[in-house]
């Protein structure tokens, strides 16, 4: 069986959140000509030139993250560095880190900053 593509996976997607994904999705999408998307991990996931960098965790329900990554292999982290000046992600390893969004509000509220650190974040 095929994998759907993002738009059939969204159309279906039953989550408390589903308009906050849909919302930031676009956001996102709109924002950069060179990001492609697909469904990984049961969730829409954002590819920079093929490699896959930023993916929506949907579980558990009640909030989302997006985990910022740096391609499914383990990568050098010798001199990476990557700046988050608005203190929006938590570090989980030396190249992947974690942004939370428990409160719906924070979606609308934190939409532009989070867009921009995605573009950060596939350049780098």
């Amino acid at each position: 069986m095929a994998q759907p593509t993002v738009e059939e996976f969204l159309a279906d997607l039953q989550h408390p959140r589903a308009d906050d994904v849909r919302r930031l999705r676009a956001a996102i999408m709109a924002s950069n000509d060179e990001l492609t998307e697909h469904v990984k991990w049961k969730a829409p996931s954002f590819c920079h030139r093929g490699v896959d960098r930023v993916t929506f965790r949907l579980f558990p329900a009640d909030h989302l993250q997006l985990v910022f990554h740096r391609g499914a292999k383990p990568q050098d982290t010798e001199g990476f560095e990557f700046g988050d000046d608005a203190g929006l992600l938590r570090w989980v390893a030396a190249d992947r880190a974690v942004l939370t969004l428990g409160d719906p509000a924070e979606v609308a509220a934190q939409q532009e900053a989070i867009v921009a650190l995605v573009n950060r974040w596939v350049a780098v």
